[in-house]
């Protein structure tokens, strides 16, 4: 779920703090469920006017202040170039800049398991599991986002493939499945592979997809709630792969299940970082991120309490756990995240939060790592 490290700038919006209750959407903006339909999927916002299945339209909107980036378009961030090459847009869908912190979270779990050798066997079950968790299962989740986004989208980023009808709705769908069941096919193989009885690495594939399905689908479509939804977007992206990794190559213990959800409250202040930039659409169409409630000021703060009060939490978990040279590393990654904070995030979390990702968050995946190699010995 979840995103992440990198994006484009967002442009400034206007809030009313103080917003209506949630609004029920008119019929022609109800998401359809997910299903295979010939026709090419119009929204009025993208102003799109394609009738021919292979006449790929480029977007007639393109990221105010700039041309359009090849290399934002092959990661599938914002300030992305125009496309018309179908396989292209396909990875643009799956937004690969979301894929490090799954990948990160399976190394985290493997060397969590202290069962990880360097040898060409257990490489490759990591690589596997690295494929697993990031391309199919993320590039499933983002895939699927974007098709029960596509109405917020044509408010904030209408030149986006799927409302500017770059791809068709036939196309979308069946990249939704084929990443699904090729995320899944991975994790049944990866239990085979290490001799599991209980074919756990599937299974934790398999609720993955499930929570990211939810989180973007009606009726429960978690994230229309800032906090359940930015929680299991936080839980998908560290507590799961650190799950599969530690699953793959030792066992899944309480402690450490209880140690990565908490870690998943970070998770959430990070979450909220990208609901930022989607105000005014979220604000339109009644979803209740957080900024859109609180507000951007009081949303910033939740933000970034989350994320310092959480690590500082597992810090002195480690010092209680007689721990302290895991719990003092831990600590200084904490100080230069508070410094990046307060230079941008609290500055101006909507212009500034590109910046506040590149420059505060490597210091976060590190204190990752760290918690799980204290927790290997």
């Amino acid at each position: 779920m979840a995103s992440s490290l990198l994006c484009a700038g967002a442009a400034s919006f206007s809030l009313v703090t103080n917003r209506s209750p949630l609004r029920r959407l008119s019929p022609e903006l109800r998401s359809p469920p997910l299903r295979l339909i010939g026709k090419r999927l119009r929204v009025r916002a993208a102003e799109t006017d394609a009738t021919n299945e292979d006449e790929r339209t480029a977007p007639e909107k393109a990221p105010a202040g700039s041309g359009g980036s090849s290399f934002n378009q092959l990661l599938g961030i914002k300030g992305a170039a125009r496309e018309t090459d179908i396989w292209k847009i396909r990875l643009q869908l799956t937004k690969p800049v979301t894929w490090p912190p799954l990948v990160w979270g399976v190394v985290c779990g493997a060397a969590a398991s202290g069962n990880f050798h360097w040898s060409v066997e257990d490489v490759a079950k990591s690589i596997v599991c690295m494929v697993m968790s990031g391309p199919f299962l993320t590039g499933y989740a983002q895939t699927l986002n974007d098709w029960y986004d596509r109405d917020i989208d044509a408010i904030n980023e209408p030149y986006r493939p799927i409302p500017s009808g770059a791809i068709s709705e036939n196309e979308v769908v069946i990249q939704i499945w084929l990443l699904l069941f090729g995320g899944l096919g991975l994790g049944a193989l990866l239990d085979i592979w290490a001799g599991h009885k209980f074919p756990i690495v599937f299974y934790l594939a398999l609720g993955g997809s499930f929570v990211s399905y939810i989180y973007s689908a009606p009726p429960l479509k978690l994230k229309q709630n800032g906090w359940i939804g930015n929680f299991a977007l936080g839980a998908s992206y560290i507590s799961l792969p650190w799950w599969a990794g530690q699953a793959l190559f030792g066992t899944l213990n309480p402690d450490i299940i209880v140690l990565t959800l908490l870690y998943s409250i970070a998770g959430l202040g990070i979450a909220i970082v990208n609901d930022f930039k989607s105000i005014e659409g979220d604000d339109t169409l009644g979803m209740q991120s957080l900024p859109v409630v609180f507000g951007i000021d009081t949303a910033k703060w939740i933000c970034v309490g989350a994320i310092d009060i959480t690590q500082i939490t597992i810090a002195g978990y480690l010092l209680g756990a007689g721990k302290p040279f895991y719990a003092l590393a831990l600590l200084g990654l904490i100080l230069p995240q508070v410094f990046f904070q307060f230079q941008f995030f609290l500055e101006d979390p909507v212009k500034y939060d590109v910046k506040y990702q590149a420059t505060a968050q490597p210091f976060f995946v590190l204190g990752l790592l760290v918690t799980a190699l204290a927790t290997s010995h």
